[in-house]
């Protein structure tokens, strides 16, 4: 869009000044004597592929609320420049304070929705709390829902079941954490953990199945402050165990942490290793380490 302002001169060689864009240029010698670089313009927002239906709108939604991220809060601000005169007083602010009530009471109207809420809050610290993807969170909320859907909680934790969510979602997407690892930091303990993972997996058929010990060893490798080099190296003993059907049957949070154990002692110049801070990395016992450092160094 070109706007042309026919009263307004170059104050070089006194010709005439066009806006373009975000600059006022001079037509005769090109000189540019403003620039405004806002845009004034209104917010346009489009979450589509397409740009033909814009509107303006706010967040996009989101499957990590009950509400899918639609419902509106009555703050308790009157305005960021606001000052103390312009402050909502006496009766009027009783008045507002009670619109909020009922609002926030019309908003989580029934158990179902209360108890997503509180499932779907969980939810999100323990996926803060394991620095996990959104992604992750998105699924979590998703399953936690289905969950609720089929009927699972009567006689179940509900603490139990987000834990559940987060981990079978790790599961899933190839991103595994073990059950300490999430009970750690989670509200419920192991057996509710099992007790609501074994529900979803038998009701809803999850597609999990084993786990790679490869997975595991990225993340075990930057708690042990081991390089590139060792990782590499244990990712290759560890797809041998495959390759030989030798990890059937055994913990493959310990394979990871036996190869990276095995492969850190192969050379001198590589940082060292012992049993034991292995098999606390890895959760598992001194005794899963060495049992499958002695299968690696068979084959």
């Amino acid at each position: 869009m070109v706007d042309v302002d026919s009263t307004s001169e170059c104050p070089e060689c006194d010709g005439r000044l066009r806006t373009r864009g975000t600059e006022t240029i001079c037509e005769d010698c090109g000189l540019v004597s403003a620039e405004d670089s806002i845009d004034r313009g209104p917010e346009w927002r489009s979450f589509d592929e397409e740009e033909t239906d814009r509107r303006r709108t706010g967040a996009p939604l989101t499957r990590s609320r009950h509400d899918r991220g639609l419902s509106t809060e009555i703050g308790y601000g009157s305005g960021s420049d606001a000052d103390y005169r312009s402050r909502l007083t006496g009766r009027k602010r009783r008045q507002i304070t009670r619109l909020r009530r009922e609002h926030n009471r019309a908003r989580i109207s029934t158990k179902a929705k209360r108890n997503q809420v509180y499932g779907f809050t969980e939810i999100q610290r323990v996926n803060v709390s394991l620095s996990l993807p959104d992604s992750v969170r998105e699924q979590a909320c998703v399953l936690f829902k289905s969950a609720q859907s089929e009927g699972l909680f009567p006689g179940r934790s509900l603490e139990g079941f987000a834990a559940a969510s987060v981990y079978a979602t790790c599961r899933t997407q190839s991103n595994p954490r073990t059950i300490a690892e999430v009970t750690t930091v989670a509200r419920a303990s192991d057996d509710e953990l099992t007790v609501a993972y074994d529900a979803l997996n038998r009701e809803l058929g999850l597609p999990t199945g084993p786990i790679d010990p490869t997975q595991y060893l990225p993340r075990y490798a930057s708690k042990l402050d081991l390089g590139t080099a060792v990782e590499r190296r244990a990712h290759e003993f560890a797809s041998t165990l495959l390759q030989n059907g030798a990890v059937g049957g055994r913990n493959p949070s310990g394979v990871a942490a036996a190869c990276l154990y095995e492969a850190a002692g192969e050379r001198e110049e590589w940082p060292t290793v012992t049993q034991a801070a292995a098999a606390d990395v890895a959760d598992v016992a001194p005794a899963t380490v060495r049992s499958t450092v002695k299968t690696i160094r068979e084959l």
